[in-house]
């Protein structure tokens, strides 16, 4: 699936004499099987922009399309899209509601009025790629579970529809540290399984290990798009629009400028290690040769 927004404004209270433009100009492609993690100051117009992906709002001005077709075009099947493009809003257990998780993450499937035993395996894999055990949870109410619980049945609500697109706001806010770990296996496992995903997030450390592109909004304009390692070797323009150096990047360049590490960009807590093993195998080899 391809999404393209070409010139997409938004403005609150647009038929007002007083404007609030929230959008301006917004051009974005996005392209199958990417990861993309949309940044930016609070009030800087993020989830707004997310809102566009299914509809939900109408660009005050400009087009969307999703695999060459305007979405806002006559007779286009808004309900099939959001079939494709699961969204998942900020704090999305506050909207579990049925008296079970089965019932919740079955809702969506039941509502496409799917075979009772396609339900019943799509809930099952949904549990699964969230972490839970079906069998643990599926009587249980969803009121009853952990914060990070909720936010997983929550998420496997949307998965169960089976969407080729996630596009998630803020997926880890409020979560304790074993809670954000959770969902970031979550996320980087639906990607290595093809799925699009977009996500907004303040948490700079978790989107650098997960994305691959980043779209930096500030102001309602996009301010950056491209791959992560231009962004953050610009200290001086993500201090511009009130962002952080994701911190295993600060201390890989600590350690780069001691002359213990030679790449100072690395990602990950894993390629850290595999870098320090790296440099343990050098120096046994030139201890050796001395």
């Amino acid at each position: 699936m391809k999404i393209r927004f070409e010139n997409v404004c938004y403005c609150y209270n647009s038929k007002l004499f007083r404007k609030n433009q929230v959008l301006k100009n917004i051009n974005i492609k996005v392209s199958e099987g990417e990861f993309i993690g949309i940044i930016g100051p609070s009030g800087s117009g993020k989830t707004t922009l997310l809102q566009h992906f299914t509809g939900l709002l109408h660009p005050t001005s400009g087009k969307i399309y999703v695999d060459g077709r305007d979405i806002w075009s006559k007779n286009y099947p808004l309900n099939e899209l959001r079939k494709k493009i699961g969204l998942v809003f900020q704090f999305p257990e506050n909207q579990l509601f049925e008296e079970t998780v089965d019932l919740d993450v079955a809702f969506g499937p039941t509502m496409l009025k799917l075979p009772e035993r396609e339900i019943k395996t799509r809930v099952n894999e949904a549990l699964k790629l969230v972490g839970l055990k079906e069998e643990a949870v599926k009587s249980r109410s969803p009121h009853q579970l952990s914060e990070g619980e909720k936010r997983r049945v929550a998420i496997a609500g949307v998965l169960a529809m089976a969407p080729e697109v996630v596009v998630l706001d803020e997926p880890t806010a409020c979560l304790d540290p074993e809670g954000v770990k959770l969902i970031a296996n979550i996320l980087r496992q639906l990607h290595e399984h093809g799925t699009t995903i977009v996500m907004i997030t303040h948490s700079i450390d978790v989107i650098s290990q997960l994305a691959q592109r980043f779209i930096v909004l500030n102001n309602g304009e996009i301010y950056f798009d491209g791959a992560k390692d231009i962004i953050f070797s610009n200290s001086g323009f993500v201090n511009s629009v009130d962002l952080e150096i994701p911190r295993i990047i600060r201390l890989c360049q600590f350690l780069q400028q001691r002359d213990i590490l030679s790449n100072k960009f690395l990602f990950s807590t894993d390629e850290l290690k595999k870098e320090i093993k790296n440099i343990k195998k050098i120096d046994s080899v030139l201890n050796k040769s001395e």
